[in-house]
């Protein structure tokens, strides 16, 4: 087993980094937000695509995904809610952006067959490819 031991230094420099880089310009700000765009896998089988979208602790009623023109869109629309809280909020990391992702679909995979499910804060999407594209192993004889 090795051990990696970090020194100190490279503490101090995160901290002025987060105080200088960002303070006081942004600093307990949240009217700067940053575009943050969920993390997807796309994943290839013979008959099907998977596409897995990362969407811990969001609903997924509140997701919108349409398939048109060539182009699959997952939209979620983050909804306002007021909250009452006790105290003052010192740092929020906790982030859930409204979103809009495009992915081109080509003539391999047949739109009429796409479906999705959400579980696990993984919102997948299956999408089936065509009969006349599905590769099948064959075996070839020598003569």
């Amino acid at each position: 087993m090795t051990l990696v031991k970090h020194s100190s230094p490279r503490i101090i420099n995160d901290l002025f980094d987060e105080v200088f880089n960002r303070f006081p310009a942004t600093w307990g700000n949240d009217s700067h937000p940053q575009k943050v765009f969920p993390a997807v896998n796309i994943i290839e089988a013979n008959d099907a695509y998977q596409l897995e979208l990362n969407a811990a602790g969001l609903n997924k009623e509140d997701f919108k995904i349409n398939a048109e023109n060539d182009l699959l869109t997952i939209i979620y629309e983050r909804k306002e809610e007021a909250e009452k809280k006790e105290g003052k909020t010192i740092r929020k990391e906790f982030t859930q952006q409204s979103f809009k992702r495009s992915f081109g679909l080509d003539e391999k995979i047949n739109v009429e067959g796409i479906t999705a499910k959400y579980e696990n804060g993984l919102l997948k999407l299956h999408l089936p490819k065509k009969e006349e594209v599905k590769v099948s192993p064959k075996e070839i004889s020598i003569l």
